[in-house]
């Protein structure tokens, strides 16, 4: 594809504002739900971690500046998820898990710096240990993008279905990942390391997608059988309870006075006979 500085941008910008709102639903829903069931906290932590050697990937060598802003927002993002994971969770404090999340916002790009001040002028350079460092992040990033996914995996085994994940979420960052990827064919030397991260959020996220068409339904098929079977067992309850009804009190009471005068009744002309 030819080189086309314009459209480069253009969709790297797309897919910048794409993965900076991306984990807003998921926020969000955490938040309004009160709850994080369901979602992974080593999913948004392990993403959290590969935003640093995305984004220090990204930084060295030097990309657009839309693809070089995406892995900072992407990364202060998984880690407020996480922090999330932590007090709905984990049932921490708010103060610690506030704390947490700072701190692990603070070590993430503490990670990133060091990599690019240590990193960046061996690869400026052209040497090749520099080539080698930078290389190996782009690799990890994605080898941990990838990674990351698996414990979310384990948990939709576990509920049989796709429950505390934003679809809307998904559907973003598989927007975010795809037009990113576009965004590097236009440049004039495809970045194949980071086309590979991008291209495995888009597939991982589609796996998500369908595992949510396939087992949802069927997750709500079984409870709705269940809740039938459950109204069964209570109606066959309240029937089997008809026979053996006990006498409310009051009732106990003026049948026993109804009792007593007519019996004086009887003794009264008893006498007068």
């Amino acid at each position: 594809m030819p080189t086309n500085a314009l459209a480069e941008n253009i969709l790297g910008t797309i897919g910048t504002v794409c993965w900076t709102g991306q984990l807003l639903p998921q926020i969000w829903k955490s938040w309004r739900d009160k709850s994080t069931e369901g979602l992974s906290p080593w999913l948004v932590l392990v993403w959290g971690i590969s935003s640093s050697f995305l984004g220090a990937y990204a930084v060295v060598t030097d990309l657009n500046i839309p693809l070089i802003i995406q892995p900072q927002v992407f990364g202060a993002l998984t880690y407020i998820s996480w922090g999330q994971c932590q007090y709905y969770g984990a049932r921490r404090t708010r103060l610690a898990a506030t704390l947490m999340t700072l701190a692990a916002i603070l070590l993430g790009a503490g990670l990133e710096l060091l990599i690019i001040f240590t990193a960046g002028p061996a690869y400026r350079a052209g040497t090749p240990a520099g080539r080698g460092a930078i290389q190996f992040c782009g690799i990890f990033s994605s080898v941990l993008i990838s990674l990351a996914l698996l414990p979310q995996f384990v948990e939709i085994w576990r509920y049989k279905e796709v429950v505390g994940i934003s679809f809307i979420f998904m559907l973003v960052d598989m927007l975010g990942g795809l037009f990113s990827d576009l965004s590097l064919a236009f440049k004039g030397k495809f970045d194949l390391f980071l086309g590979v991260t991008y291209a495995l959020v888009v597939v991982l996220d589609a796996i998500i997608f369908i595992a949510a068409i396939i087992l949802n339904p069927r997750a709500a098929k079984r409870r709705a059988a269940a809740t039938r079977a459950e109204t069964d067992v209570v109606r066959d309850s309240d029937a089997a309870s008809v026979g053996d009804a006990y006498v409310p009190a009051d009732l106990q009471l003026a049948t026993v006075v109804r009792a007593s005068m007519s019996s004086i009744s009887l003794r009264s002309l008893t006498q007068r006979h």
